[in-house]
């Protein structure tokens, strides 16, 4: 290996028995990169001592290095390594760096290569506790924000939809209603009845201590119509329709079929979101009823097993402990928590990334927002009914 250093005409040249690659700089024309040989894997060739001594008389007057590759013979992987290795050299120095004298092949390689930033390295300074705190606190104001311009959004198209001016197929509406409503049924019954069975049971081992066995049927009832049903209902709805709708919607997003219904003049939001979840609100009061029903015949299966209660005393006492305004207090429960579940599917899908990871972390939060204000809008409504003696 030889090397040699001209001061007017710089040149700096790395020889071997298979490749080689010959540095010129040019005062006029930059630091010109000559490249010939075979730049193979396999070969030898010039490392990066060789080119942070070629690149150590560079000064940032210098506007650009370029190639040339007019005696280059074979290459591969081994070229492009050489290649992004001045390119980096080059930016450490503020540069500019011109592919142009390279062969398409490479050319095309280090355009690939360079089409995605490097992610910023961290500085390495220490965050205050406070300034996480308020990082955290813009970024929760952001997503309030966000979530406010989305469901304003949603009533304006909601209002369209409404007067039959929404972009709604009626074959699709359909089809989620029958998504929504119809098979689902299935899993809310038998979730519904287990829960049922399960606080008939423990309120019978707990009642017959004082005689009291024909009470479960005030328990079970009242729990069912006013709670359970309704929440019991709700997380399942969360867990299966949410995350749907937010997997659903954040796949269109990834394969850009969202950008591709705002080309054709369709909102996205009257398309996609409005349709999901009136489906849901409507069909969520029917699995309510549905639900009531199963838990108390649930609480029926365990207190006639274990107690002394018959069936005509317990529905006697169901009739006697529950009126109408529980039940109805429990499907308008449903209703709210349809809103709330398809509001939040909707808005994590269309706020989705552009990758695979993106859709999984959208399906995850629908379900964990959906959840937690499930749980709120219950305590809200727990509080209200205290309020108003209902």
């Amino acid at each position: 290996m030889t090397s040699g250093y001209i001061r007017d005409c710089q040149a700096y040249n790395v020889n071997s028995d298979q490749a080689s690659a010959g540095f010129q700089m040019d005062s006029s024309q930059g630091l010109c990169v000559r490249i010939y040989g075979d730049w193979l894997l396999g070969n030898t060739r010039p490392g990066s001592q060789e080119l942070e001594s070629a690149l150590s008389v560079v000064t940032t007057s210098e506007q650009a290095i370029r190639f040339d590759a007019g005696d280059l013979g074979e290459w591969d992987t081994g070229l492009l390594i050489f290649i992004r290795r001045c390119y980096d050299l080059a930016q450490e120095r503020g540069l500019e760096v011109d592919f142009s004298g390279l062969p398409e092949g490479a050319q095309n390689m280090m355009a690939l290569s360079l089409a995605v930033p490097e992610p910023a390295k961290a500085d390495g300074r220490k965050v205050s506790w406070l300034s996480r705190v308020g990082e955290r606190s813009l970024a929760v104001g952001g997503g309030v924000r966000s979530y406010c311009d989305f469901f304003g959004q949603f009533l304006l198209d909601l209002l369209a939809f409404v007067t039959g001016r929404g972009q709604v197929r009626r074959r699709d509406f359909f089809l989620l209603c029958q998504e929504t409503g119809v098979q689902a049924l299935p899993i809310v019954m038998l979730l519904n009845c287990l829960t049922g069975l399960i606080i008939a049971f423990i309120g019978v081992i707990q009642l017959q201590k004082f005689a009291a066995d024909i009470f479960v049927a005030d328990l079970v009832g009242l729990a069912t119509a006013r709670e359970l049903g309704a929440v019991i209902t709700g997380v399942i709805m969360a867990g299966r329709t949410g995350a749907a709708f937010a997997a659903q919607i954040g796949s269109m997003q990834v394969n850009e079929e969202v950008d591709a219904l705002t080309t054709f003049g369709i909102s996205p939001m009257q398309f996609l979101v409005v349709p999901r979840v009136v489906a849901l609100v409507l069909m969520m009061p029917l699995l309510g009823v549905v639900a009531d029903i199963v838990g108390i015949l649930g609480g029926l299966i365990i207190a006639v097993s274990i107690s002394d209660v018959s069936v005509i005393q317990y529905f006697n006492q169901v009739h006697q402990a529950v009126g109408l305004n529980d039940f109805f207090i429990g499907i308008f429960k449903c209703a709210v928590f349809g809103l709330i579940i398809g509001i939040a599917g909707c808005y994590r899908g269309l706020n989705c990334g552009r990758d695979a990871s993106s859709v999984g972390l959208a399906t995850t939060s629908a379900v964990v927002t959906s959840i937690t204000w499930l749980v709120v809008a219950d305590a809200i409504f727990a509080v209200l009914c205290h309020l108003l003696g209902i």
